[in-house]
This record gives structure tokens, sequence and C-alpha cells, in this order.
């Protein structure tokens, strides 16, 4: 595991992402320090660490998705799991995705297997992105509850399948990949997957591109951790329309969510700054937790009712892989 995570390190650094490799005392003092880069700092937001998970087998989580009473489904990147935390903070492995016949050392740019973008849906099946750098297991994963995982859909083992987002409507996930610099979609029932949107805006520059994806009824929206930049593509006729940075200068953004049913307010992980911000819709991005409040390079965040679930994988870190629980102020 150690091996690991200074491999991510030097990746990180070579990308010019700030990588924390101190003491989590260290950690906390560095994150504050990174939030005015970010931009003015609001009021702290009430939050505690909920869940600590364990580092040694694993367990640094990649992404979220809700349950209807406050369960937290989360993918275990370098454990190749699947696991439901119970609001109680009970963690519970539902799945773990086959290993490669190399181990993952093939995987582009991390050298190890992973699972990465989860969706739940309203039946409880979950699906699930896994990124081995092997032909035969790198794709998309549907997990119905009590059953083995089974691949609906093979992604480019050349690539990194990292977001993942379903579209109700039109019936199709949207996948983003972090190395090849894509959008792609899978029908819901599996199957071929076809590259929506190859645009300048969602490659790397060196080490991840296009990573979080979101559906909106009129766009898609997502990051680029390489450029910093959030990006919104209009729905026309299903086919992408020119793309849009929404924000620029938000090193290292992983995953984000949407707060309320408009697209006035984002907030959003910043992973090496060890920071969650805010984005409103004129771009400005405002911090709103930090190391300080126990951060690990922050992977996602969820929105449930006026809570939010951020996870941080502790990825350089190296301690405290976690889950935190934040209270948005009253409307």
């Amino acid at each position: 595991m150690r091996k690991r995570m200074m491999t991510l390190a030097v990746a990180l650094a070579a990308a010019g992402v700030s990588v924390v490799t101190v003491a989590p005392s260290s950690v906390a003092q560095a994150g504050t320090a990174r939030a005015s880069a970010v931009g003015p700092s609001t009021a702290p937001l009430p939050s505690r660490i909920a869940v600590h998970f364990d580092l040694a087998n694993g367990q640094m989580p990649e992404n979220i998705a809700m349950g209807p009473d406050g369960t937290a489904y989360v993918t275990f990147a370098a454990a190749r799991q699947v696991a439901a935390v119970t609001p109680s903070g009970a963690t519970r492995i539902l799945a773990t995705l086959p290993a490669p016949a190399d181990g993952g050392v093939n995987t582009p740019v991390l050298g190890f297997a992973l699972t990465t973008g989860i969706v739940r849906m309203a039946d409880g099946t979950l699906y699930v992105l896994y990124a081995s750098g092997d032909a035969a297991t790198t794709g998309l994963y549907r997990l119905r509850p009590g059953r083995v995982p089974q691949r609906v859909a093979a992604l480019p083992a050349a690539g990194l399948p990292n977001g993942l987002a379903f579209d109700a409507v039109a019936r199709r996930f949207y996948v983003t990949d972090s190395v090849l610099g894509t959008i792609s979609t899978v029908p819901l029932r599996g199957g071929h997957a076809e590259v929506w949107s190859s645009a300048s805006e969602l490659a790397s520059t060196g080490f991840l591109g296009a990573n979080g994806i979101k559906v909106r009824p009129d766009a898609i929206w997502a990051t680029n951790l390489d450029q910093g930049t959030l990006l919104r593509i209009p729905l026309r006729h299903s086919r992408p329309g020119p793309v849009r940075v929404v924000a620029t200068g938000l090193v290292g953004i992983d995953d984000f969510a949407f707060v309320g049913a408009g697209d006035h307010q984002v907030v959003a992980a910043l992973n090496g700054p060890n920071t969650l911000v805010s984005i409103d819709a004129a771009g400005r991005s405002r911090t709103l937790m930090s190391g300080a409040d126990g951060l690990q390079n922050p992977t996602s965040v969820a929105v449930w009712g006026r809570t939010l679930y951020v996870l941080s994988a502790a990825y350089t870190t190296g301690a405290d892989p976690n889950l935190a629980l934040a209270t948005l102020p009253r409307r």
C-alpha cells in the first residue's frame, strides 16, 4: 500500500498538484494555509469526522452515491471494493472487483487497479466503474443487491474510467476517462460504449484530465483535474454543444455536487489542496472546509438534505481516510 501511495504522490507532484506527506497536524495547517489561494473563506461549516476507514487494507474512498435512508455507498479505490456506510457509521463490504492477471501494474498513470465512479438506482442496484489496465476486466459493472458484480460494458484498458453519472431521461450513463480525456456513453442495459465528447477541455496535461461528472436537464457538467476547471457542455438533441468553462483556478479539482435544484451553487473537492469549496454561478469559489477540519485529499462530495458527505482518500497525506459530515446553512 505504501508503494501505491508513493507512486501516486510522485505522479501528483509531476502534474503540479500540491502534495502533502507529513504528520496529520501539519496536514491540517497546510490545508488551512492553502485556503486563501482558492478564494475568500466563509464561516466554517459545522462538521465532524463520522467514519475512519482502514488505510492499511486499501480503504481509500473514491466516490459516493446516497441511498434514501442516508446510507452512503462508496468505492474503496485501492481495495477494489464497493461498500455501504450506514448513518450510524457501520461499514459493510458489498463486493470486491476481480483482480487483473497482472495485479493491476499496467493501470495507466497510477499502476494499481481501482474502483472509481458509482451510481445508485432507485431499486438499490449499483453501477460501478473499474480501471485495471486489463481489457478483460476494465469497464462498467452492475451490482444487484445480494448478487456478485457483473461487467455490463467493456471500457478501454488504455484509459482510466473515473466519473460516472446517469441520465434517467435518455437511460444512459456518462463516463469520464481521465487519461484519454473523453466522455463516453453506455446504455442502461449495457453494451457498447460510445465516445460522446473528446473536446480539448477534457484533456489531461500530464496526469488526469476529465474527472467528476453530473447530468443536469440541459447539460453535462464535468471537472478537469489537470486544468483546474469546472465545465458545462450543453445537451443538443443528446449531442454535445460547445464546452463552456464555468470556473478556473481550481487546483486538483476532483468530484463535485450541486446544492439545490438549479445550477447556481456547486460544492467541489480539491484533492491536493485538501479543501472543499463552493462555486457560484459567476465561477467564484470560496473555501468551506480544509485540512483543519480533517480533510485528507478529499475526492468526492454528496448532498443529502442539508448534510454534505465528504470523502477523503488520503492518497498522498497517508493519514486517516475518512467520511466527514458538514451541515449546510438554511437558505
